[in-house]
């Protein structure tokens, strides 16, 4: 990402309302879907596939992760790079991440060419993004918390003092409890844990 430190990226709020583009009597569907996870992708895809089970392609790039990323783009018949790789040029472009991208095409009768289609996909995939909400979000770190039902107060006043944001915790004997915390206040957080007698604090992956 851009700055020196950052620990915030860019993703979309909700799914983009359908946008259209035509060229040349061809009709392009643009839509942009926030995603976490490859299964995800696919579901997107398979609901556009039934929605426009008439239309000759569907188009898409996707880009997940934040520090480590991961990214797909398709052409899905259509020629090398026209239709994928411009479709993920707009996701570089706008900075986003966590995103999905379709592009759906009806075939007019007129071909396009490489230009064509490279320029009436980027111009789609642009337009899909324009037309979504663009949020900023934090990178978080998750950790587990192990220790004694007799340390919970102790515990409890770290998590208020450094406001971090409980996501489960498991109250008995032995007790557990998953934390999140900004990245930049990752080592702060482990340090203080490290420091308290008989808590145990582990990194979970992301």
């Amino acid at each position: 990402m851009s700055d020196f430190f950052t620990d915030t990226y860019k993703t979309i709020e909700k799914p983009s309302e359908e946008i259209l583009f035509k060229e040349k009597n061809s009709k392009f569907f643009g839509y942009a879907f926030p995603v976490t996870n490859e299964e995800q992708v696919k579901e997107f895809i398979s609901q556009l596939k039934k929605q426009h089970h008439t239309a000759r392609h569907w188009c898409y790039a996707f880009q997940i992760g934040t520090e480590n990323i991961y990214y797909r783009a398709n052409d899905d018949g259509e020629p090398n790079n026209s239709a994928g790789a411009p479709i993920y040029g707009q996701i570089q472009s706008f900075d986003v991440t966590n995103v999905l991208i379709v592009v759906v095409r009806y075939f007019g009768g007129v071909k396009l060419g490489v230009g064509g289609l490279i320029s009436a996909y980027k111009t789609a995939a642009q337009m899909a993004l324009a037309n979504s909400v663009i949020i900023n979000k934090t990178i978080d770190i998750h950790y587990l918390l192990t220790f004694d039902y007799k340390n919970m107060n102790k515990v409890m006043r770290v998590i208020k003092e450094q406001q971090l944001t409980i996501i489960s915790q498991k109250m008995e004997m032995n007790c557990q409890i998953e934390i999140t915390t900004r990245k930049q206040n990752e080592e702060k957080v482990k340090e203080i844990f490290d420091a308290l007698f008989e808590i145990e604090i582990k990194k979970l992956a992301e």
